[in-house]
């Protein structure tokens, strides 16, 4: 903001106003930089009992009284708090609010949990409103004042950045989401599929022959996501809306995901496409299992092995040697700690133990080129063009020709190659089937949308993949912990280095059957520790 420029908030929206003047007596200039007067004196350290409960008390004095100015000068972000009370005030109509605090707890006895009741009214329906939260109270960095350290979430617990209240119509019509065999799907009984489904009613609501409610809600501004309803004041009319998740696999997902934090799992079904199973565990709330960018390690062995046996570069059966380093334009890479060097390797052999420098060293052999890995990545397996149709917001993945130290790093899944669990399910299915059946969560025929189409793959590459994963599941890196499935299983482990992370990312893809899964952890470790785990749980779940 340009220096001199003073912000108001003039029944929650807000004005700039040039000079000192107030609004209906009260100093902006004060509410906004946090001073109580020019000779107030400046404290240090952390916040006082006295200082949270004197800062705390005025906060939710003010909230109660609908003073969204007030109520924001009290928080170390009087902006984004005056927006966000703008719209708890005018937008949501929120009223009658009180607020009963709670014991302090944490760290200094500064984090003040409270209760909120209040009413929400809208043209004549109104209904009661309750829900619990909590604010921490710090230090103003330049103005030494006791404040709420603001996040949304103060105002309410879903509430993200971006995010804003209202009440009124809502944008779509609810849907009664079904599972493939007609069992109800929903937020409660499985939380991770919140805003999986909150995207499907705003998607598909209007065709699922529902009519809209009058409801409080969340609109995400920064997000694609649809609108999160919190608070339903009349009720609409539910339209149906199947979709391809299998409740057993997911409800196996939910479970699986919540043992390790910050990871994302997606199942689908080889023989169709469809998808089975999303579910994730993040802090964030981000369907990084359809919508995350990072480097899959080694499960992208799987495409850069079909791309070597394409192009004649070798096979299942031909060399592969293993060496302890491998050196491509100047870049040495190794392999993981405790992996013996084995010259006289094969393919099937490298894959399955998960050699690095094996990839390395074939990639520069003819008639491979910069490009050959996102040929074969979007010829066959249908990743990295942007077209791919779900039924909600998803990547396809990115494997872009690369030059230099990075085309090496491409081939064991580094350097500029970002993937997904949903996009390397997706490589394991074609792997498998030796046919792309692009993903999907609501059959196209709802809405006429045009799937991704690739060639695939020719049988004789088909199988030298499935074999290399059924020797990875029972022999190789995946031995241990696939050990407890039956049937026919394979896998592939991958764990992927991120700059600035000491622990590396756990990446597992896999199938069972007609079922193939792929999961990742963020700081995971090896792709056994975390993500191999929660892939097993999934596939296990399938008979």
């Amino acid at each position: 903001m340009r220096k001199g420029a003073k912000v108001a908030i003039v029944g929650g929206v807000f004005a700039v106003m040039v000079g000192g003047a107030g609004y209906g007596g009260y100093n902006f200039v004060t509410a906004l930089n946090g001073e109580t007067g020019a000779s107030a004196e400046k404290r240090s350290g952390p916040p006082s009992a006295d200082e949270v409960r004197e800062a705390s008390e005025k906060f939710f004095a003010a909230w109660e009284k609908g003073d969204a100015v007030t109520a924001a000068s009290y928080t170390n972000d009087a902006v984004d708090a005056g927006n966000v009370f703008g719209s708890y005030v005018n937008t949501a109509r929120i009223d009658d609010v009180r607020i009963a605090p709670g014991k302090p707890t944490g760290t200094g006895g500064r984090t003040v949990p409270f209760s909120v009741e209040a009413t929400v009214a809208y043209e004549g329906k109104s209904k009661k409103l309750a829900y619990k939260s909590e604010l921490t109270v710090v230090r103003g960095e330049t103005t030494g004042r006791a404040l709420v350290d603001w996040q949304p979430s103060v105002v309410h617990p879903e509430l993200k950045a971006g995010d804003t209240l209202f009440t009124g119509e809502a944008a779509a019509p609810s849907i009664e989401a079904v599972d493939r065999d007609g069992k109800v799907l929903t937020k409660e009984k499985y939380p991770s599929l919140g805003p999986v489904l909150d995207t499907l009613r705003e998607r598909y609501g209007a065709d699922a022959g529902g009519t809209p409610g009058i409801e409080l809600g969340i609109r995400h501004t920064t997000t694609e996501a649809g609108d999160t309803p919190l608070l339903t004041l009349a009720e609409g009319k539910a339209g149906k809306l199947k979709t391809t998740i299998s409740a057993p696999v997911q409800a196996a997902a939910e479970k699986a995901v919540k043992k390790y934090t910050e990871s994302s799992v997606v199942a689908v079904q080889p023989s169709t496409g469809q998808v089975l199973a999303v579910a994730n565990h993040r802090e964030d709330g981000f369907n990084a299992a359809f919508q995350g960018e990072l480097p899959p390690g080694s499960t992208m062995k799987i495409v850069t092995a079909a791309m070597l046996i394409d192009n004649g570069v070798t096979s299942m059966n031909g060399p592969a040697p293993c060496p302890d380093t491998a050196t491509w334009q100047s870049q040495t890479f190794k392999n993981l700690p405790g992996l013996k060097a084995d010259e006289s390797a094969s393919l099937a052999n490298s894959f399955m133990r998960s050699c690095n420098t094996a990839f390395i060293k074939l990639i520069d052999e003819k008639p491979l080129s910069d490009a050959s890995l996102t040929e074969e990545a979007q010829e066959r397996f249908g990743l990295g063009k942007d077209n791919w149709q779900t039924g909600i917001v998803s990547m396809d993945g990115k494997v872009p020709a690369s030059a230099g130290p990075n085309r090496a790093a491409n081939a064991i899944g580094q350097g500029d190659v970002l993937m997904n669990p949903l996009n390397m399910a997706s490589v394991t299915a074609t792997a498998i089937t030796g046919t792309f059946r692009q993903p999907y969560l609501v059959s196209p025929e709802l809405d006429d949308r045009e799937l991704a189409t690739a060639k695939g793959l020719s049988a004789n590459t088909s199988s030298q993949l499935k074999q290399m994963m059924r020797l990875t599941a029972t022999q190789g890196t995946a031995k241990t912990v696939m050990s407890g499935l039956s049937g026919d299983i394979g896998a592939k482990t991958g764990s992927a280095e991120v700059d600035g992370q000491a622990v590396a990312d756990s990446w597992f893809t896999g199938f069972r059957g007609d079922v193939a899964a792929a999961a990742m952890s963020e700081g995971g470790g090896r792709g056994g520790e975390a993500a191999g785990p929660i892939v097993v749980d999934v596939l296990g779940a399938n008979g």
